[in-house]
């Protein structure tokens, strides 16, 4: 983010067709008039925060939902990447931790989570005099199981990058037209997608996942994940990290890292990362 903002929408070059369902985009939320953006700091979310504070400045707010789950680094990033997107951004204590629900981590943790996540910020929405709350589900997560959506259909949220048809390459070409940083980002989900399902969710148990990950982190592995199972983490790692893990000294680094975050062993998975 060397540069002192994105480009504005009406500066981008884009094909024809792209720029016509971005224009109907910006027309719809000119509609809205002001609108609160569900904002992680992903893809999704800052596309979408980049338009709403392109086509209606102060009145849009992003609003981040902050817990155990969100590494800091990741919120730390978010916040940055908000004042360079020049959209007024909150962030908002949620507290799903204190849901029985949520803790326990069923198939439907995500779910618990986005209820409460919503609820926060159509209370912001209703206090203040904001008129719609949306988020950025894409029109590729139609084809997913998203138990979080439901929770959207609850409590009223709109999304419309899947009324207007944006899919995640689309989302990223815009992105990359208009200089945002987060055009090439990985996905980066929550730290509790790091539990298997049915192993409840701690605090502590996500504070040593994300100092484990920071390990990796500090090795240069920027994309991996560390499994949580109990004293045991399973490390997911791209193929061309395996080798930097497995020979000294980086070896003796990351073993005692994990150590001090509470695990007792550690197992490199046969798959590489994001192998099915």
């Amino acid at each position: 983010m060397k540069s002192e903002g994105p480009k504005p929408i009406g500066g981008l070059d884009l094909p024809a067709e792209l720029g016509a369902k971005l224009a109907r985009l910006c027309g719809e939320l000119r509609q809205m008039a002001r609108v609160v953006v569900a904002y992680s700091g992903g893809v999704d979310s800052a596309f979408l925060a980049y338009v709403a504070a392109q086509t209606l400045g102060g009145d849009s707010l992003a609003i981040t939902g902050v817990s155990p789950s969100l590494a800091h680094a990741e919120l730390n990033a978010a916040g940055e990447l908000a004042a360079w997107l020049q959209i007024p951004h909150r962030v908002l204590p949620i507290g799903e931790l204190d849901d029985p629900d949520y803790a326990a981590n069923g198939p439907d943790r995500c779910y618990h989570c986005k209820r409460h996540l919503f609820a926060a910020l159509a209370l912001v929405a209703r206090l203040e005099g904001y008129r719609c709350v949306l988020d950025g589900n894409n029109a590729d997560d139609l084809s997913d199981n998203r138990p979080g959506r439901r929770a959207g259909a609850e409590a009223g949220v709109r999304s419309p990058l899947i009324d207007h048809g944006f899919t995640k390459a689309e989302i990223r070409a815009v992105s990359r037209a208009a200089g945002l940083p987060t055009a090439d980002k990985p996905s980066s989900p929550c730290l509790a997608s790091r539990f298997p399902t049915g192993v409840p969710v701690t605090e502590p148990a996500l504070a040593a996942v994300e100092k484990a990950e920071q390990a990796l982190h500090a090795l240069g592995i920027a994309d991996g994940r560390v499994r949580y199972h109990g004293d045991l983490a399973r490390l997911e790692l791209p193929r061309e990290s395996w080798i930097l893990v497995t020979q000294e000294p980086a070896r003796g680094t990351l073993l005692a890292a994990l150590r001090r975050c509470g695990f007792k062993h550690v197992t490199l998975d046969l798959r590489y990362f994001h192998e099915s």
